[in-house]
């Protein structure tokens, strides 16, 4: 019998695996990209930056809690137990001493807190542009989109033209400059508004 040569596998076989590999490979540009941003960002803390938050880290914790609230009974404790085996208390009440070192406490919690916050507030500031660059593209991108199907619409024999409006204005790009400032009149009329309100009350 005559053996039959073997047949190559065809182009088409292969054709189904494109997409998803490039759907794989944008998905995984993305998910770098991303982590690229945070990795960079993660560069730019400095080391007494870096220790503030480890700090505040553990300040955020109920264990500090709990170590909070057994240091102040040991205080008071203690000063009591002196009292009453008649020996002189260090910190007698109202306890001054422990009054101090709360308030000096609070101070620096809320410093440390305060800088972690600043810099958190700062990276999400960097993610509102870039989303905002985002939502910009996909727009102009959908707008697009519009225009080609309304341009496909009209070269199609078999498909009744007529004026859609909706789409026409759909077909234009955003302008951010008319979206800031029609932001800025809506802010504006809203402060008076309240204004107003305020002062008929």
């Amino acid at each position: 019998m005559k053996a039959t040569p073997d047949v190559p596998p065809s182009s088409s076989a292969d054709a189904p695996d494109q997409p998803i590999n490039s759907e794989r490979d944008q998905i995984s540009q993305n998910i770098d990209a991303v982590l690229k941003f945070y990795t960079r960002e993660e560069k730019k803390i400095g080391h007494w930056q870096r220790i503030l938050e480890h700090v505040s880290s553990f300040i955020g914790q109920p264990i500090f809690f709990g170590f909070i609230l057994l240091f102040v009974a040991l205080w008071v404790i203690v000063n009591i137990v002196l009292h009453l085996l008649g020996m002189t208390e260090f910190d007698p009440p109202p306890y001054f001493w422990l009054q101090g070192i709360v308030g000096l406490g609070a101070l620096l919690t809320a410093t440390v807190v305060l800088t972690k916050q600043n810099r958190l507030a700062k990276l999400e500031e960097q993610r509102a542009h870039l989303d905002l660059k985002v939502t910009l593209l996909t727009e102009q991108k959908a707008a697009k989109l519009i225009d080609l199907l309304e341009e496909l619409r009209r070269d199609l024999p078999n498909v009744k033209d007529r004026p859609d409006p909706e789409a026409a204005v759909l077909q234009q790009s955003m302008n951010p400059g008319s979206v800031l400032a029609a932001l800025d009149e809506r802010s504006e009329s809203d402060e008076q508004s309240k204004e107003i309100k305020d002062v008929q009350e």
